[in-house]
């Protein structure tokens, strides 16, 4: 065999080899699309079984367009509604209870009636939202904003209250803390009032 044509096979195996290494990349990034597909369509999925039935515990409905959904007694129990957008929803008396609603974006909506223990609502927005008769104990309530909410027999016992716009629009302290809609009485709700900010971080009318 001559030289030539030892190098003539060294290129054609360096060739192959380049073809197969073309072909394995290419089925690695088509699976990462059907992956990606089925993600998708999974996240699909649990949003037309919520409209239908009004019930996705566990869901996965982060990033959803939910405004001016009806939800009314919505069973959302542990669901990831992070960043959803449920502006002007009809949350009322639906069970929320340990569901992830960071950055989610719910004003004007009504969750008069609402279970949210346990749910994290860390930087959400509740601006102008009916909260009546909501129960939020143990809530995570760090950042959110409650400015103009309705908050008529609202239940905040354990929830944790830290960098939070507050419906009187006073913002609470960056010390993490809890408050308990009980504590009436203007000295008891003083206690919490950090060292040279105004006001109080108890909700008056």
């Amino acid at each position: 065999m001559t030289v030539r044509n030892v190098r003539n096979l060294s290129f054609l195996w360096i060739s192959v080899k380049n073809m197969k290494l073309k072909i394995v990349a290419t089925v690695a990034l088509l699976a990462c699309f059907g992956f990606a597909e089925r993600a998708f369509a999974l996240n699909q999925l649990d949003l037309d079984q919520l409209k239908a039935t009004s019930a996705c515990p566990r869901c996965n409905l982060s990033g959803a367009d939910l405004t001016k959904l009806n939800l009314t007694g919505a069973n959302l129990r542990g669901a990831d509604l992070s960043s959803a957008t449920l502006s002007q929803a009809n949350l009322t008396n639906a069970d929320l209870t340990g569901a992830n609603l960071e950055g989610a974006v719910l004003n004007s909506a009504n969750l008069s009636g609402a279970s949210l223990t346990g749910a994290n609502l860390k930087s959400a927005s509740l601006e102008n939202a009916d909260l009546s008769f909501a129960g939020f104990i143990s809530a995570n309530l760090e950042a959110a904003n409650l400015k103009d909410a309705k908050l008529q027999f609202t239940n905040f016992r354990g929830a944790n209250f830290r960098l939070t716009t507050l419906a009187n629009g006073i913002v609470t302290s960056d010390k993490p803390y809890d408050w308990s809609s009980e504590r009436q009485k203007t000295r008891e709700c003083n206690k919490f009032k950090p060292e040279n900010t105004l006001g109080t971080t108890c909700y008056s009318k």
